[in-house]
């Protein structure tokens, strides 16, 4: 049976890469398409974010990993929030009179859920990738933006809250001005529970 084309394949023609920068470009576009999927889904829409991203953030003025890697997820998270905005209009609001809930998780870190950064890399590259998949896509879309935006592309609560305000459907006026860095952490903190219970259950299969 052929093997699927690997959505990435179609960046390489069209974005000349520099010599000496090949790898550099290989693994940022890996990184870039695996955020770009958790946000909108797999296919030729992460794949065309990736280039956006890689065109607009000039990756290939950055000899610097983490330099490229964080402007890139700027430029690529701008343009996922505005598709979701379209994609459903209102999905991406601030929620109004939204209060602390009593939940499992008592701080807004990725810690809190009892997982650090790399064992959540693990899980979203390793065995347990569809079903990490299949739990964000079960999420509401806010949660599942800033969930993807705190914990995968390392966001402050400030700096995705203000992706939120300029990209979350700027239709909605007040609503998608209502977002503050409180009201971020609040989400993330709800998003870390259901991570948490989600571990939890995964474990008690094994």
């Amino acid at each position: 049976m052929p093997q699927p084309a690997n959505p990435l394949d179609s960046l390489i023609p069209r974005q000349p890469i520099p010599s000496g920068l090949e790898e550099l470009f290989d693994q940022l576009a890996a990184e870039l398409y695996s955020l770009a999927s958790m946000l909108v889904g797999e296919g030729e829409e992460s794949a065309l974010l990736v280039e956006t991203a890689i065109a607009n953030a000039e990756v290939s003025a950055c000899h610097n990993l983490q330099k490229a890697r964080m402007s890139s997820r700027s430029v690529l998270a701008a343009a996922a929030l505005e598709l979701l905005a379209q994609r459903k209009p209102g999905s991406l609001w601030a929620p109004l009179g939204l209060t602390p809930a009593s939940t499992c998780i008592e701080e807004d870190d990725l810690t809190s859920a009892g997982i650090t950064t790399e064992e959540l890399e693990k899980i979203i590259a390793g065995p347990e990738r569809e079903r990490m998949r299949n739990w964000l896509a079960s999420l509401p879309a806010r949660m599942r933006a800033i969930f993807v935006l705190r914990a995968v592309a390392e966001f402050s609560a400030a700096e995705t809250a203000a992706l939120m305000q300029k990209h979350g459907g700027a239709q909605s006026g007040p609503l998608s001005a209502a977002w503050t860095s409180e009201i971020v952490r609040e989400v993330f903190r709800q998003g870390l529970c259901s991570l948490a219970s989600q571990l939890l259950h995964a474990s008690a299969e094994r």
